[in-house]
């Protein structure tokens, strides 16, 4: 590590930062992982770990139809025109690069899992797949990770791929996803336990074979080491001050790869960009998701974009005062979301971001920032919410206030201050449609997507069931986030932008540090963590170019 124009320093160890290091590693550099915090994997190892990468060689496999032209159609007609982080030559590069990012990992032995069925989140526009187009990580044994196996980032080690929630929410429902649940927890978690395995998935097995790939190479990874500036020399990066063991030491290199994330738990940097009212305590993002790689950029002249834009998505805070992002919750039938006036003004089972969006926009005419999920007593008999198993509801979920529960929609309004007159008017037509299976108002259960968390017991429309059956329940909805979706600004090279566009030299950012090549919207499951691992794969192999 002593010979600096070898040396990438990475600073960030989700999958952004990862892929950046493997790939640098493998252009013949030397680069060090720095992570600010004890834990690796970021956001990473805790989201989902599905990677959005239209035309890969998993789906040609499966026999699922793609192509680079309809990607790029759907690419176009889903995100528009909204500046430069989401540039025609940044869309190329991530639709060129994907394919060849799930290739190049595979021959360094990292394992990917592709099934059929989760589709993009606008499947009927033109170019959208109702099969979809996410890979994710097929489940790996953390125990391969020594005594590394207990420094990942991740909520829960449970051998499960992104399908898998969909059938276990229909747990108590269909007779095949109880059997399926049963497969999941005996054979694939106690199962593998007896025979000496910790088997993870979703983001933990994302992190796992990243950071196992990693340590095949030798690649050094710094804990507990935050970055506190870039140093700069006539105005190219070439290097960074990092803080550690309480002491700060210049480290000097040929490139720095920021992979450190957004600012989603900075409250100065959000109540500054974001649309109010704003916290840090709806984010799900990781404790270390503060911003400082985005500000250290800011801070030598680097561009921003998208800065007043998240990875949104609804949340409730459960009894414990913990943040859950909601899918099956507000996405199965018997339940809709309202304002404060007791109308809905959302479809429910639609894109998380966009929910997020429409709240913010419904708040600026109602007050809807909370809103409510009201439920009627099927909706908690059948299906999960966040933790609580179907039927089960612990007395401290009423007592924390987290959830209120009444006998009637006029006594469960007026507990929450809804307008009690419109929220049965509400629920009436609602119940209407739920009987016609057609959601004249927003459409829920039309698309493709929405049905991909839904009850196929439930007929004509499987997303609506109507709110009959007392006890009724209510939930505050807040619109939280998975991350902040404005970053620096970067080329399709992932090099770091001045405002009059001429790149930084040795500076590279990819992932949440980045301004999101996906614009304003979310094309389809893994769309945060598919391009954060192409442009990191781009920042390692350029770097080695770089003159």
């Amino acid at each position: 590590m002593e010979d600096s124009s070898k040396r990438v320093v990475v600073v960030g160890s989700g999958s952004a930062g990862f892929a950046a290091a493997l790939a640098a590693k493998e252009a013949g550099l030397e680069p060090l992982i720095l992570e600010s915090t004890g834990l690796l994997g970021g956001s990473s190892a805790m989201s989902g770990g599905g990677m959005w990468i239209p035309n890969n060689p998993l789906m040609r496999k499966a026999g699922v139809p793609d192509s680079y032209e309809n990607a790029r159609v759907y690419m176009d007609t889903v995100i528009g025109d909204v500046g430069p982080a989401s540039s025609p030559e940044r869309r190329e590069a991530f639709l060129r690069e994907g394919p060849r990012m799930v290739e190049w990992l595979t021959g360094l032995g990292f394992r990917f899992f592709y099934a059929p069925g989760y589709a993009d989140y606008y499947p009927e526009r033109p170019g959208g797949s109702v099969k979809g187009r996410c890979v994710e990580p097929d489940f790996f044994d953390l125990k391969k990770l020594g005594p590394w196996k207990d420094k990942l980032n991740i909520l829960m080690p449970i051998p499960l791929h992104t399908l898998d929630a969909a059938k276990i929410s229909l747990s108590f429902r269909l007779f095949s996803a109880f059997l399926h649940t049963a497969k999941v927890i005996g054979i694939r978690t106690i199962g593998s336990a007896l025979i000496g395995k910790k088997l993870a998935g979703l983001g933990g097995a994302l992190i796992g074979q990243l950071l196992y790939l990693a340590m095949q190479r030798s690649i050094p990874i710094w804990l507990h080491s935050p970055m506190v500036e870039l140093i700069t020399e006539h105005g190219a990066v070439t290097g960074v001050v990092v803080e550690k063991e309480g002491k700060k030491t210049a480290i000097h290199a040929r490139a720095v790869i920021l992979a450190a994330g957004g600012f989603a738990r900075n409250l100065e940097m959000r109540q500054k960009y974001h649309p109010h009212p704003i916290t840090t305590d709806w984010t799900v993002a990781t404790e270390g998701d503060l911003g400082v790689a985005i500000q250290a950029g800011m801070a030598i002249g680097a561009a921003t974009a998208l800065m007043d834009d998240a990875w949104w998505g609804p949340v409730f805070i459960d009894s414990k005062g913990k943040a859950q992002f909601m899918l099956w919750e507000r996405s199965a039938p018997f339940g809709i979301i309202v304002d404060s006036s007791g109308q809905r003004f959302m479809n429910e089972s639609a894109s998380y971001v966009d929910c997020g969006h429409w709240q913010y926009e419904r708040h600026k005419e109602v007050p809807a920032i909370p809103a409510y999920f009201i439920g009627d007593s099927r909706h908690r008999k059948y299906y999960p919410f966040g933790t609580m198993l179907p039927g089960i509801t612990p007395k401290e979920a009423y007592e924390s206030g987290f959830m209120i529960k009444a006998d009637s929609l006029g006594e469960l309004a007026r507990a929450c201050g809804i307008d009690a007159a419109n929220l049965e008017r509400t629920v009436q037509r609602f119940n209407q449609f739920a009987a016609t299976g057609k959601d004249l108002d927003f459409h829920r259960g039309d698309s493709a997507y929405d049905r991909v968390y839904s009850d196929p017991k439930v007929k004509p429309n499987p997303n609506l069931g109507p709110i009959e059956r007392p006890p009724f329940f209510a939930v505050r909805v807040w619109p939280g986030d998975l991350g902040t979706k404005g970053g620096l600004l970067t080329d399709e090279y992932a090099r770091v932008l001045r405002e009059d566009g001429s790149p930084i030299k040795g500076l590279y950012a990819a992932g949440n540090t980045s301004a999101s090549v996906m614009g304003r919207t979310y094309p389809g499951p893994g769309s945060t963590i598919g391009p954060a691992m192409v442009f990191g794969m781009i920042a390692g192999r350029h770097a080695a170019q770089m003159e």
